[in-house]
């Protein structure tokens, strides 16, 4: 059985209650969003642009990538209710037909904003039905079966389809060449892991001393998402083991009950390190490997675990497999007596 990890860059499902607050934090404008400076310079002047001619035309149609829990799905609100528009949410995954897309497609209005989470993850018969909605807002269906089966091509609304993403290659080069505005989102400087720590603070009426604050920050993996997760079970442990105020004492205390260590590592990760490194010290171990060792999924491996242990140094990828750097056996021996 999985366990959910609290440095977990993905929600844990649908309409739970983590996600009801996770959406209730969730900026709604470029001036709340922090960080992604680069990204909200490009994608405001694109807007201002579209608002300046109206002439009836929409945004293009917006590729955001990256790694999980950086802000892609708050950047599609961000988008739509800066564009003044409806936005309507799905997922790859849920998108099983050409129906089902077709369905979507037609309830659409003018202006409208369609937002595709884990686009990569849509079935190439829906792909199709996808190409010619983005490019001519025209849906072509098939009407019957055998000989009397007709094409019937159908006008749409004009739509802007935001597509979110971890994995850029995989999709499939019609569709991503259809996309005007291509951007990666990056993690975040401590800093604004800092300041979206306080904003949630705020939100959630809890008081947070600066020092905690910049603790917090080192330890969120330089993900909102993480940050705000961990933020809020140090706030459980406040309440019930202090007055509710969230100090440094609280927070050292709290990061040690739940094994972060001083780079936001958590059981999971240091786990995977140690049995690459004592099964197989300096030689390079593959993927398949690696999932066999951890009891983990390598899809799971590739987009959870890999990034940010590569961005530490912790890591690293060779054509041969993966190797535990001398950084990472040296973090491995530094917390081994410290939790």
């Amino acid at each position: 059985m999985a366990i959910e990890r609290l440095v977990e860059p993905t929600l844990a499902g649908e309409n739970t209650e983590e996600e009801k607050i996770e959406v209730s934090l969730r900026p709604t404008s470029f001036a709340e969003y922090v960080g992604q400076e680069h990204l909200k310079r490009n994608l405001k002047l694109a807007i201002d642009a579209v608002k300046k001619r109206n002439d009836g035309s929409t945004l293009d149609h917006v590729l955001l990538y990256g790694p999980p829990g950086l802000g892609k799905t708050t950047m599609a609100g961000v988008i739509a209710h800066e564009l003044s528009a409806s936005l309507r949410v799905t997922s790859g995954p849920a998108i099983e037909r050409a129906g089902d897309l077709a369905s979507i497609l037609t309830n659409l209005k003018d202006g409208d904003v369609l937002f595709i989470d884990e686009i990569h993850r849509l079935r190439r018969a829906v792909e199709e039905v996808l190409y010619s909605a983005m490019e001519d807002y025209k849906l072509d269906i098939v009407i019957g079966k055998g000989p009397a089966a007709r094409s019937v091509r159908l006008d749409l609304p004009h739509f802007t389809v935001i597509g979110a993403t971890t994995r850029t290659g995989s999709l499939a080069g019609p569709l991503r060449d259809r996309f005007g505005i291509i951007h990666r989102l990056e993690y975040y400087k401590e800093p604004e892991i800092e300041q979206i720590i306080r904003r949630t603070a705020g939100i959630l009426s809890t008081e947070i001393q600066p020092e905690a604050c910049e603790l917090l920050a080192t330890r969120s993996r330089l993900t909102p998402r993480i940050a705000n997760r961990i933020f809020k079970r140090v706030r459980d442990y406040a309440d019930v083991n202090g007055d509710g105020i969230v100090d440094v004492k609280m927070t050292e205390e709290a990061l040690r009950l739940m094994e972060i260590d001083y780079l936001g590592l958590d059981p999971a990760d240091r786990n995977m390190l140690r049995l690459m490194y004592e099964n197989y010290g300096d030689r390079p171990v593959g993927l398949t490997t690696i999932a066999a060792l951890t009891g983990d999924e390598a899809a799971t491996i590739e987009d959870f675990y890999e990034p940010y242990l590569m961005q530490l140094g912790l890591l690293m990828r060779t054509p041969k497999g993966r190797v535990i750097t001398e950084k990472g056996k040296e973090h491995l021996q530094s917390v081994k007596n410290v939790l």
